[in-house]
């Protein structure tokens, strides 16, 4: 990464908070590792994370604690990062990222305020409707109370930020319809170098988070209908329980729960293919690091996956809003021979996406952002 002017200085990086080990926290800890001496805020971090700092050398402020209520969550976590962060007046430069640190911003009086967005708060814009379907009666106000409220702090930060970058098309396409914000596209880092190819075993792998909008179940739901298919799926989330009762007579579907990244890598590695039919994904790390591994991926034709996968090269595309009939159509057609024969190309594909490809990228934007800026104050 070039040596700016702006890493020089005395910066900060905040995001919202450390809990699993997804793409955004992946983001965060590859940023931390880019940018030495620069220090780190977040709501809270799981004791998984503290070997991660510890080792990185950083020096972390944490501004509340764990909770697991969804819609408290939000508040608490938009609350801690508007009130406990008048500490940013002692930094020249911030990047936020997440949801609910980018309105830390009104804090920080001096130097350049760049976001890294994954996405924006969802289910207070394209999923609202998706989300108010699923909710009791008696929640529709404190829902639209949330949303209202999620959304009046959201676009007063993002109309502080000097820089906005966008982790993909498709999220730089949702900024700019839903609030009307352009920005620049910088995919993020996936480590490429740690999932490899180590084989091929007799099943088919889910990594997603088991939450409706990941539509795990629908996955379970056609490996029910195909006994002679194996699939494990390698996460937690809200669902698991429901899931694990649901394929309770299935024996050939495995559930691993959280797992550690050493035994997610060897999961990816001994893979026919994985699944992966996320509503609208924002990006999507897991499919690019299951190319890295020579997996192909069934996918949907929607959201980030739109910007990975090369239809009928390095997988396949469902439509959209997929059936349990098409998903087992897809696994049936995608034999071991299939997958096999697309091995080359996944691996060629990843590499578009790897981590020092995002280094660079950020580095050049920081630097002519830096020479912009230099050139502005004269």
């Amino acid at each position: 990464m070039p040596d700016t002017h702006l890493l020089q200085k005395n910066g900060i990086l905040l995001y919202d908070f450390l809990l699993v080990r997804g793409g955004a926290e992946s983001v965060t800890l590859e940023l931390l590792e880019r940018l030495p001496g620069t220090d780190l805020c977040v709501e809270y971090y799981t004791p998984e994370f503290a070997n991660d700092l510890t080792m990185l050398n950083v020096a972390c402020r944490t501004l509340g604690a764990y909770t697991a209520i969804p819609g408290w969550q939000s508040i608490k976590g938009i609350f801690n990062f508007y009130v406990k962060t008048r500490f940013l007046v002692g930094y020249d430069w911030a990047l936020y990222s997440g949801s609910n640190a980018p309105v830390a911003v009104h804090n920080q009086k001096q130097g350049r305020k760049y976001l890294y967005c994954h996405t924006i708060p969802r289910f207070a814009y394209d999923l609202e409707e998706y989300y108010i379907g699923r909710a009791q009666w008696w929640q529709y106000p404190l829902f639209l109370m949330l949303v209202r409220f999620v959304r009046w702090r959201y676009e007063a930060a993002l109309s502080c930020m000097d820089v906005i970058v966008s982790n993909s098309e498709n999220t730089r396409r949702r900024l700019k319809k839903y609030i009307g914000f352009d920005s620049i596209v910088i995919h993020p880092p996936v480590a490429t170098d740690r999932f490899v190819w180590l084989g091929q075993g007799d099943y088919y792998l889910s990594t997603s988070r088991v939450e409706s909008f990941k539509r795990v179940k629908l996955i379970v739901q056609a490996f029910c209908h195909m006994p002679e298919s194996k699939l494990i799926v390698a996460s937690g989330g809200t669902e698991l329980a429901a899931l694990r009762k649901l394929a309770a007579d299935a024996p050939n579907i495995r559930f691993t729960g959280w797992i550690t990244e050493q035994e997610l890598q060897v999961l990816v590695g001994q893979a026919i293919a994985t699944i992966y039919i996320p509503i609208d994904e924002d990006f999507g790390i897991s499919p690019v690091e299951s190319m890295a591994a020579g997996k192909p991926v069934i996918g949907v034709a929607q959201g980030g996956l739109l910007e990975t996968i090369i239809p009928d090269r390095t997988g396949v595309l469902l439509p959209p809003d997929p059936t349990v009939e098409e998903l087992c159509t897809a696994v049936q057609a995608m034999t071991a021979e299939v997958a096999l024969s697309m091995r080359t190309a996944c691996e060629e594909q990843a590499k578009l996406f790897g981590r020092e490809v995002f280094v660079r990228k950020i580095g050049e934007l920081l630097e002519m952002e830096q020479m912009t800026f230099h050139e502005t104050e004269k």
